[in-house]
C-alpha cells in the first residue's frame, strides 16, 4: 500500500513564514502569499533535506524543458537559503530504484520511497518541486508548487504554491532588486534587462523568493 503525501490547503493568512526572508530577497513589491508552514520552527531533527528533481504533472508544452533548466537553481537556492544541508537526489538512480525520475509529490508513492531516500541519502526531509508554468520568453513566467516531507512521518512541513510572472511590474521589480539589492547609483532603482530575458535568472529569484518563506530552526 504506497503512501499518499497529501497537499494542505493554501492561505494568505499562513504567509507568516516570509518573515524569516533573507535581506537579498525583497518582497515589498511583491509577496507569495500561497504558503503553508507548520506551526512553530523547523524542527532540530531536519538537519539535511533530498532536494528531488523538478517533477511536472503532466508534460505539456515547455514544461519538461522548464524541469530540467530549472531543477539545478532549486538545490543552488535551497543551499543558499542556509535552512538545512541541501543534497541532490539522482535523477537515474531514483528512477531505477522507484520506477521514475522525478515526483511531484501528489502521487501514491511507493512504499519504500522515504525509507529509499534516508537509506541513499541520510535526509530527514525531502523537497518536491513541481513547474507548474514555464514560459522561456519574455515576459517569462514561473510556476513553481513545492512541498518540504518529513522523511520519517510523511507530514507536510512547509508548502508553496506561486506563479511569478514578469508581465506584473511588481515581481519584475522585485525580480531586478533580487539582481541588485543596492543600486549601482544613490538614489536610484537598479533595472536589469537580464533577469527578465533569462529564464535561469529569473527562476532563481522565484525559487529564491519562495524557499525564503521556509520557517527557520
Amino acid at each position: 500500500m504506497g503512501c499518499l503525501v497529501v497537499l494542505f490547503a493554501f492561505g494568505g493568512s499562513l504567509a507568516s513564514a516570509q518573515t524569516n526572508a533573507p535581506a537579498k530577497v525583497r518582497t515589498d513589491e511583491f509577496r507569495a502569499d500561497n504558503i503553508f508552514a507548520a506551526p512553530g520552527k523547523l524542527s532540530a531533527k531536519i538537519l539535511r533535506v533530498a532536494v528531488l528533481p523538478l517533477a511536472a504533472e503532466k508534460p505539456l508544452g515547455e514544461l519538461p524543458e522548464g524541469c530540467e533548466a530549472l531543477s539545478p537553481v532549486v538545490w543552488d537556492q535551497a543551499v543558499k537559503s542556509k535552512r538545512f544541508e541541501a543534497v541532490t537526489v539522482n535523477a537515474d538512480k531514483l528512477r531505477a530504484a522507484m520506477g521514475r525520475s522525478a515526483w511531484t509529490g501528489s502521487e501514491v508513492l511507493p512504499a519504500d520511497f522515504y525509507d529509499y531516500l534516508r537509506r541513499e541519502y541520510a535526509c530527514d526531509a525531502v523537497l518536491f518541486g513541481e513547474i507548474t508554468t514555464y514560459r522561456a520568453y519574455a515576459p517569462l513566467a514561473v510556476g513553481w508548487r513545492f512541498k518540504l516531507v518529513d522523511t520519517h512521518t510523511g507530514q507536510v512541513i512547509w508548502a508553496a504554491d506561486e506563479i511569478f510572472d514578469a508581465a506584473d511590474k511588481k515581481v519584475a521589480k522585485a525580480a531586478q532588486r533580487f539582481e541588485h539589492p543596492k543600486p549601482r547609483f544613490p538614489f536610484m532603482e537598479s533595472e536589469d534587462w537580464a533577469v527578465l530575458n533569462s529564464p535561469r535568472r529569473f527562476g532563481s529569484y522565484s525559487a529564491a523568493a519562495l524557499l525564503a518563506t521556509l520557517p527557520e530552526h
